[in-house]
């Protein structure tokens, strides 16, 4: 027995050499695959998941547009908007013809002073016939004859505004009140148009008086309402009761010397009176006409003055 080993207390075993395995040689049983060395965009089992590149020149949704179910549907959508919008337009000008409001809003400075002066100041005016060229009415800076659509439309607005400096001044002013007052005079005009056709039809009246005609007509009476309110502001309540006074007489003048030439015959419009049921009936409904503007006039001001 060798020393060392009765020494140490245990016999030494003698060393072992393994087998030494091949550097390439792969790892017998693997428990896990090892992934640590795949490639960005590969997958496990050697596939590239690489996103699909479309084509040069592609741009998104070319895929969908260049299908034909695509196509026959955008073609169908596009004609049934044209049609639609035809649809449209065809019933709203048998109303509204929109393509002639143009001719409406044709007026210039000079028009404009004279027709707030016929007004104001109708009883002086003799000739209210239109002027026609190639049986087409003139440009309203033509003929201060014309019915427009811009005198109403700022007529509307300051009054609107002239409304607000009236309740500010009473210390009644508010936004919502303001608001109720615009949308109450707005309401009171179409009723007002609505109302106007309606007895037309009802008496069956063959008139080149258009919607957007009496829209006009009617819309000038606020050019008194704003002269009946500045007259209060400034002078009290006489002030505006008289003022309000003198506009509303002008606007029966004006409006029965304008509407006499559209709603009687053309006898009428001459200058001689028929008899007749007919036109009697016509009379009565001008006459009715222009009275309804001072009752409107008195509705929508008397609270602005106190």
């Amino acid at each position: 027995m060798d020393y060392s080993a009765t020494h140490s207390g245990f016999r030494q075993q003698p060393a072992m050499r393994l087998r030494s395995l091949p550097a390439d040689a792969p790892d017998p049983s693997p428990l896990f695959e090892d992934t640590s060395r795949v490639r960005p965009g590969a997958q496990p089992g050697g596939y590239s998941a690489q996103p699909a590149v479309p084509p040069a020149g592609a741009y998104p949704g070319q895929t969908i547009l260049s299908d034909p179910m695509s196509n026959l549907a955008m073609a169908y959508g596009s004609s049934l908007a044209s049609q639609g919008k035809e649809m449209v337009d065809k019933n709203l000008d048998r109303f509204i013809p929109i393509s002639k409001l143009k001719y409406y809003f044709a007026v210039d400075t000079v028009y404009v002073g004279k027709k707030l002066g016929l007004l104001v100041f109708p009883y002086l005016h003799e000739n209210w016939e239109v002027s026609y060229q190639q049986d087409t009415p003139v440009a309203p800076r033509f003929d201060v004859n014309a019915p427009d659509l811009y005198i109403p439309f700022m007529g509307f607005i300051t009054y609107v505004l002239v409304a607000g400096l009236a309740l500010g001044t009473q210390n009644r002013f508010s936004p919502e009140l303001l608001g109720v007052q615009a949308s109450s005079a707005f309401v009171w005009l179409i009723m007002e148009v609505l109302a106007v056709l309606l007895s037309l039809y009802l008496v069956t009246v063959n008139t080149d008086l258009t919607t957007v005609d009496l829209l006009a007509f009617s819309g000038y009476k606020y050019v008194g309402m704003i002269v009946g309110v500045i007259g209060g502001l400034l002078f009290g309540r006489l002030g505006y009761h008289l003022s309000l006074l003198w506009c509303c007489a002008a606007i029966v003048v004006f409006m029965i010397r304008t509407l006499r030439l559209k709603l009687l015959s053309e006898a009428a419009a001459e200058g001689r009176l028929v008899r007749g049921a007919r036109n009697q009936l016509r009379m009565y409904l001008t006459m009715s006409i222009a009275a309804a503007q001072p009752l409107f006039m008195y509705w929508l001001t008397y609270h602005l003055v106190r």
